[in-house]
């Protein structure tokens, strides 16, 4: 079943639609999904599709030329063309009165092993470009080498793309659709848990419960997302020890950067430098006060819930899950998920506020949304706010958001209102977020101050 992705395949529709050369660009890490996009775009159109595979340059070309030959013949040929450009140019011939697509896919894999391949394509590039009607995707999941060396401003082929997609996991609403044989409560979890990765989506088992699911997949030695964040490190980047030991840090509590820098034993220069790839890779994130640009206040957490959820809880129980004691170790996570889908669900609610603003539901017009710290200066002490946006200097929303059994009180509106007051808003909006509900009090609290939105988990998936 082919879920979301209606805004990439429009994009792709619309270049395809021009009938002219076009050169697109699409990556994204692995098993994010950009394989079965093309294929769904493709599905109908006539295309020559051909996977690299991490070899050498002879049996890529032999590949390549079997791909090439088969779009043309029907069948299976054993045969080569004599080089790459040979291959490339009766491809861009072919597409000289018809519409086609060339998908290389895992572009990285055949351009290491043949280093003249973008040169080759620059040329045969700029030689077609105006008469052939080729729609030319490259597709890699090396997001290093496809920024620098398809992307980048002194990579032989930059200027030559007419689009780049970047191809990120799936947000909370369409991994809500997916998910259509868990509870609406499940589903939060397991979207807690792997997040928007369609490849982890799959893996998730709609006959057994959320436990099962657990102790099936992280829990299991013999799974493949039980090794799989550090076997996605190795791929990526040449020193991984050091990056597991920064996500390890960093899922442990050390926020900041000194703190990070502490546990990991290296210089902060040398710890910045790594945590700027983690986050180009989109697996951490660096955070400020929101409306601040004071890097002295910057956190960092992980943006990944699969690498978030593996890093806390897998390596403090591998003994246990080593020894096959899973029930044990399942024992001692379940107590923890409840606090763990805290910022999970401040992650649900900020997408959901961005859904109205996109619908034109949203009673404050913002441009952001994030997240903000800072000091309290009546109470002399630090405090937070989930969720904060601002629409100009008059106007602005603030959110709290509360992942428990628990119905919200008015104790929980009444710190809200007061921190919005640190600010000096003419018209705030406030915005309630609960799992569980609002009791009778907050609910009345809320009517007579008129400047309050109570929202459940239930209003927010209702709509999907």
């Amino acid at each position: 079943m082919f879920v979301g992705r209606e805004r990439e395949l429009g994009a792709l529709s619309q270049l395809y639609s021009s009938g002219k050369f076009e050169f697109v660009v699409l990556y994204g890490r692995r098993r994010v999904g950009k394989t079965a996009l093309i294929n769904e775009f493709i599905k109908d159109k006539k295309a020559i599709y051909f996977m690299g595979v991490e070899s050498n340059a002879k049996q890529n070309l032999e590949n390549f030329s079997r791909s090439i030959l088969e779009f043309g013949t029907g069948m299976s040929l054993e045969t080569s063309f004599l080089n790459f450009q040979a291959a490339l140019e009766y491809v861009f011939n072919m597409a000289q009165n018809e519409r086609l697509i060339l998908v290389i896919d895992e572009y990285p894999y055949v351009a290491r092993s043949q280093e003249s391949l973008a040169s080759t394509l620059q040329l045969l590039i700029d030689k077609y470009k105006n008469t052939s009607r080729l729609m030319l995707i490259l597709c890699g999941s090396s997001m290093s080498y496809m920024e620098d060396h398809v992307l980048a401003y002194k990579a032989p082929l930059y200027g030559r793309r007419t689009a780049q997609m970047k191809i990120l996991p799936f947000d909370f609403f369409n991994v809500y659709q997916y998910l259509e044989d868990f509870t609406p409560q499940d589903r939060a979890l397991i979207y807690g848990m792997v997040g928007g990765t369609p490849q982890y989506l799959l893996m998730m088992d709609g006959r057994l419960s959320v436990e099962d699911n657990i102790k099936n997949t992280f829990l299991n030695p013999i799974s493949s997302i039980y090794e799989e964040p550090e076997n996605l490190l190795k791929q990526e980047v040449r020193e991984p020890a050091l990056y597991n030991a920064i996500i390890t840090a960093i899922a442990g509590g050390a926020s900041r950067m000194a703190e990070i820098s502490t546990k990991v034993g290296e210089s902060t220069s040398v710890c910045a430098t790594y945590l700027k790839n983690l986050i180009g890779l989109g697996l951490v994130q660096k955070e400020t006060p929101y409306g601040e640009k004071n890097s002295r206040k910057s956190v960092y957490c992980i943006d990944d819930n699969m690498f978030r959820f593996w890093y806390r809880f897998i390596p403090e129980n591998n003994s246990l899950i080593a020894r096959g004691a899973v029930d044990l170790a399942y024992r001692r996570i379940e107590p923890l998920l409840a606090d763990y889908m805290g910022k999970i669900f401040e992650d649900i609610c900020r997408q959901y506020l961005w859904k109205l603003l996109m619908d034109g539901r949203c009673p404050v017009d913002f441009k952001d949304l994030g997240r903000w710290w800072g000091t309290d200066p009546a109470a002399r002490s630090q405090t937070e706010i989930d969720i904060m946006g601002e629409q100009d200097r008059e106007n602005a929303l603030f959110g709290e958001c509360k992942w428990t059994n628990s119905k919200v009180d008015t104790g929980v509106l009444d710190t809200l209102e007061y921190r919005s007051q640190l600010f000096t808003y003419k018209n705030t909006r406030l915005f309630l977020f609960s799992k569980a509900g609002f009791t009778a009090g907050c609910r009345q609290k809320a009517s007579v101050m008129g400047n309050v939105e109570l929202i459940t988990y239930e209003d927010i998936v209702k709509d999907i």
